[in-house]
């Protein structure tokens, strides 16, 4: 039998029968990591002999409550293998944040959503691939060579969390964490055919929340092949903290529970093809529409609407780049030989804004929030592709989608930014394949606060139309 594909609930009921151990599953998914790691360069850092010895742990755990017959209390994630995206501390692990500068960095802590995934009894299989500092939607990095897509390796795995998309498409761990702040998980998720869900800002608490301009707009997220596994390691990682200061502390919500709810006949919904800017390639919006046909179909009330706001990414851009220069220009200064060619980039770039223009971007970005809450005291969720084409070849920048000009710089991803701008939660889900083979995506956004709202309507696309057995080509032919 092989657990390559197995959900994370399944595998704890395995181990909870004693039908499999986690040392089983934990070696069998090292063995693919080693298989097909060099291919999709999915890992920047494997820790074999933690995960073995963690998987010993829960052996005995588990052997010791079948004796005792207190499976229950055991806690939710014990001996499912997770892995870390190489932005977010593991104390005493490399943890590189995709720079050169840090190659050797050895992390004195951990992060609170690693201090809470290891309190559930998880799994480190190693930290996964990123860009330099998350800056950009691509994998790619000075470490080595870029992340490929499982489905196609010679096609991008989206970023910044395309190692953690990557690893999950392959069957290298049912669960990864991944952080957005700009479509970070979204994105990589709706390339790589596997879910993402980016929590309303503040609900998974951060460790470092002391960055300036763009980790103000991201989040702590999770990455799985099903909603009820990616709601999962959220339950586990959602929760207020005081070391946080951006902590949210709103209602306990139970995001299991949410996935039970699939008759969405108390909703109403908007689906919008464009946002009013975006152009979007033929069969991404064809399978998006089909995705949203789902949700009419358990119930909802769904209708074309559109918000009215103002062009997003001229309010994105100056909190992000004059960040990026705040939090990385002391490494610039001191050698920019070790920085990426967009690090330097970003840094020059942000070193030219002017305290006005940053002071009116922040302006402006509370005018673009005021706009979309009125926008959704109309509707409880919004619908758009994720990302407007399907995975592309490495090297490479989207200008023109079907012969038509994509916008500039975003063109391939224009859905997720605007709402790390508003804080909200959203949600990617599969919605089906390109003539070619590779994955297109629906994103479902809700108001803030509401996560569940939005794990309801992705639990029930997934009902009506099932993804989790589909396995790219690659990844079914590795070794069990």
């Amino acid at each position: 039998m092989s657990y390559a594909y197995r959900s994370a609930q399944e595998l704890v009921a395995l181990y909870r029968t004693g039908e499999a151990t986690p040392s089983e599953v934990v070696e069998e998914t090292l063995r693919r990591v080693e298989e097909l790691n060099p291919t999709l360069h999915a890992f920047l850092t494997v820790t074999p002999e933690l995960a073995r010895q963690q998987a010993a742990v829960a052996d005995a755990a588990y052997a010791a409550a079948r004796r005792g017959g207190d499976l229950e209390v055991l806690p939710p994630l014990l001996g499912v293998p997770v892995s870390v995206k190489d932005l977010h501390d593991v104390q005493g692990v490399r943890t590189t944040y995709g720079s050169r500068a840090f190659a050797d960095n050895i992390a004195l802590r951990s992060g609170i959503p690693w201090e809470r995934l290891e309190a559930a009894g998880a799994v480190l299989l190693g930290k996964t691939n990123t860009p330099e500092f998350g800056l950009i939607t691509v994998t790619d990095n000075d470490l080595g060579l870029s992340t490929g897509n499982p489905w196609n390796p010679e096609r991008i795995a989206g970023g910044s969390s395309g190692g953690a998309a990557s690893a999950v498409a392959a069957g290298l761990g049912p669960l990864a964490h991944g952080s957005d702040g700009g479509g970070s998980v979204r994105v990589p998720a709706a390339y790589c055919g596997i879910v993402g869900i980016k929590p309303t800002q503040g609900r998974v608490p951060k460790a470092t929340p002391r960055d300036a301009g763009m980790p103000q707009l991201s989040t702590e997220g999770s990455l799985a092949r099903t909603v009820r596994d990616a709601a999962l390691m959220l339950q586990v990682m959602a929760g207020f903290d005081a070391r946080d200061p951006t902590s949210y502390r709103g209602p306990e919500l139970d995001y299991l529970a949410a996935c039970e709810r699939t008759d969405l006949s108390d909703l109403r919904i908007a689906w919008s093809l464009d946002l009013g800017f975006a152009t979007v390639e033929s069969s991404t919006r064809a399978n998006a529409e089909r995705a949203v046909a789902q949700l009419k179909g358990a119930g909802a009330t769904v209708e074309d609407a559109t918000p009215h706001l103002p062009y997003p990414f001229e309010i994105f851009a100056p909190i992000a780049l004059a960040g990026a220069a705040a939090n990385h220009g002391e490494l610039y200064d001191a050698d920019p030989d070790l920085l990426t060619k967009y690090v330097r980039s970003t840094v020059e770039h942000g070193r030219r804004m002017d305290g006005a223009s940053v002071a009116q971007a922040y302006a402006d970005l509370e005018r673009f929030r005021a706009l979309m809450r009125m926008f959704f005291e109309e509707y409880d969720l919004l619908l758009t592709p994720t990302v407007a084409v399907p995975a592309y070849p490495h090297g490479e920048r989207v200008q023109e989608i079907d012969g038509e000009p994509a916008i500039p710089f975003w063109g391939a991803t224009p859905f997720t930014a605007p709402f790390n701008m508003t804080h909200q939660p959203g949600v990617s889900v599969p919605s089906g394949f390109s003539p070619d083979g590779l994955p297109t995506s629906l994103q479902i956004i809700a108001r803030f606060g509401e996560d569940e709202t939005a794990i309801r309507a992705a639990a029930a696309v997934e009902e009506a139309m099932p993804w989790a057995e589909a396995m790219p080509p690659l990844a079914g032919a590795a070794a069990p």
